[in-house]
């Protein structure tokens, strides 16, 4: 049974990792094939550096996922705030299922269904054909990251003392520095769990994207997309090696930062 178990684990993480290996791995290959390893060579790596296209649509993919990261995070936090206050009932029940929608909703519905609300405030209110850019690529993606936030905030909420804002009033704090104070170092690493969760899911995404963005303001996977029409080159495996070894590098930061948060926690208890 061991055996069968370790087996099936390998096949899985082999499935998971081994197109990411192969593009790791192709990324330095001195050739444009994409089946033969000709042999080690950093060009591609030397080549992006200098494509004004990729390095533009990199930046704007990066202050996306900043942007909406932090935004989701500070709304996400408040509404987890507010949800939790709310008496177990119908109406906390419906405020939870409004917000999973963007979550369980089908990318490609919630893409179409905001490129039409967006194109019809801008023809209907603000009178313009070209409102389509950087602030609704802005507003799907904070929307589509709340949900995830808020599933990471809710269980640290529970978690902790309900008496410790409480505590704090008594020794003099306002409810506001209460809440910074207190409650907010408590609920910290499902904080920044959202926020992680976040940047990672605004920096892959496309579908929502495609349709809410403006031909002044695109994204890297858009970039790629169009660049499969005709060949990606391979210099897009060296972006993409580099994108992918940055979150790995972020990933493993947190988590150590995590485990001696947890540590140190254990230890005062």
């Amino acid at each position: 049974m061991k055996i069968f178990n370790r087996v099936y684990a390998f096949l899985v993480f082999l499935f998971l990792y081994a197109p990411i290996l192969v593009l790791l791995l192709f990324s330095f290959n001195s050739t444009t094939s994409t089946s033969v390893f000709a042999g080690f060579s950093m060009k591609w790596y030397n080549l992006i550096l200098h494509d004004a296209t990729a390095i533009t649509a990199l930046r704007n993919t990066v202050l996306l996922a900043v942007c909406s990261a932090f935004l989701a995070t500070v709304i996400g936090t408040a509404a987890s705030v507010g949800i939790e206050k709310f008496r177990k009932g119908a109406f906390r029940t419906a405020v939870m299922s409004t917000t999973n929608i963007p979550m369980t909703n089908p990318e490609i519905v919630t893409g179409v269904s905001m490129m039409l609300l967006f194109v019809f405030i801008g023809k209907s209110i603000l009178h313009t054909d070209s409102v389509l850019g950087f602030g609704t690529m802005l507003i799907a993606h904070v929307t589509f990251n709340l949900p995830y936030v808020i599933l990471t905030v809710l269980p640290k909420l529970r978690q902790t003392d309900k008496n410790l804002a409480e505590a704090a009033q008594d020794l003099g704090c306002r409810p506001v520095s209460a809440f910074f104070k207190v409650v907010l170092p408590a609920i910290m690493p499902g904080v920044l769990t959202g926020l992680i969760m976040s940047f990672t899911l605004s920096l892959d995404d496309f579908i929502i994207s495609y349709f809410t963005s403006g031909p002044g303001f695109q994204t890297l996977p858009i970039v790629i997309f169009s660049m499969t029409k005709k060949r990606v080159k391979p210099d897009m495996y060296a972006l993409s090696a580099i994108i992918f070894v940055s979150i790995l590098v972020l990933l493993i930061i947190y988590n150590i930062v995590q485990q001696k948060s947890e540590e140190k926690t254990n230890k005062k208890m």
